[in-house]
């Protein structure tokens, strides 16, 4: 039997579990299930910030997996918020841990050069890891655009992205034009040097990206996205093809 690529994914935190009513991982089973439906077998990244451990983590699977979740820390892209739009931010609550878990999660990805899948806040973190910058509060940044926080819709496609010609998104979903789900309240400010833009929103807003073919030897594989493939890929192959083209990369 062939064994399954082993992914490592990465868990949201919420203020309460069901257990004890303490700080714990929460993981939507839509990631899980993308991952299996794709041949993957996924793994959950404990809760911590031990670089050792995320390390070994990072070493014995096969691909990495960064999910969506809280916005993130102010203070990793940009001092100078104006107090009316720090207010609109809502981090992690277990004070900022999350986000650095995931920014060394980030680092021995490079380091190790594993396959990696980023995901709305996983898409936006990259970024930010790469010397990108983000937009806190994009109904604020772009007050005339799409309405991108429709989580009454969170598992349909509710406006259409144009991918970059001959990028990887584009090869591996074969359309130039893809519905997408929209659940976000920040957004892709500045793109990093190392990073190009693979898709776009008709209002600006940067809703995939890969590397650049000049860094494309960093990893085997790259593919971020605002979007959630994992909600949408049960229904639409584009979708499912982003999963299944990772997970062979993994292999």
């Amino acid at each position: 039997m062939r064994r399954r690529p082993l992914i490592l994914v990465s868990a949201s935190v919420e203020r309460k579990g069901p257990e004890f009513g303490d700080l714990s991982n929460s993981l939507s089973r839509c990631y899980d299930q993308a991952v299996i439906n794709a041949g993957g077998l996924p793994l959950t990244l404990g809760a911590t910030t031990a670089r050792e451990v995320i390390a070994e983590a990072v070493g014995r699977c096969d691909g990495v997996l960064l999910t969506g979740g809280d916005d993130i820390e102010p203070r990793l892209y940009g001092n100078d918020l104006p107090a009316r739009i720090r207010r609109t931010v809502g981090v992690s609550p277990d004070g900022g841990a999350r986000d650095f878990r995931e920014l060394l999660l980030l680092d021995e990805v490079f380091r190790q050069r594993k396959p990696l899948l980023a995901i709305c806040r996983g898409h936006q973190l990259l970024n930010v890891a790469l010397g990108g910058t983000l937009i806190a509060d994009l109904p604020s940044h772009t007050p005339k655009g799409l309405n991108h926080r429709r989580f009454d819709k969170r598992d349909d496609p509710v406006h259409e992205v144009r991918l970059t010609p001959e990028s990887l998104l584009a090869r591996i979903t074969g359309v130039q034009k893809l519905g997408v789900s929209s659940t976000h309240h920040q957004a892709v400010g500045r793109v990093a040097e190392p990073l190009t833009v693979a898709a776009i929103s008709q209002d600006g807003v940067v809703e995939a990206m890969e590397l650049k073919p000049q860094a494309a030897r960093w990893l085997p594989f790259l593919v971020s996205v605002q979007f959630h493939p994992e909600r949408l890929e049960d229904r639409y192959p584009e979708h499912r093809a982003i999963f299944r083209v990772f997970a062979q990369a993994c292999g």
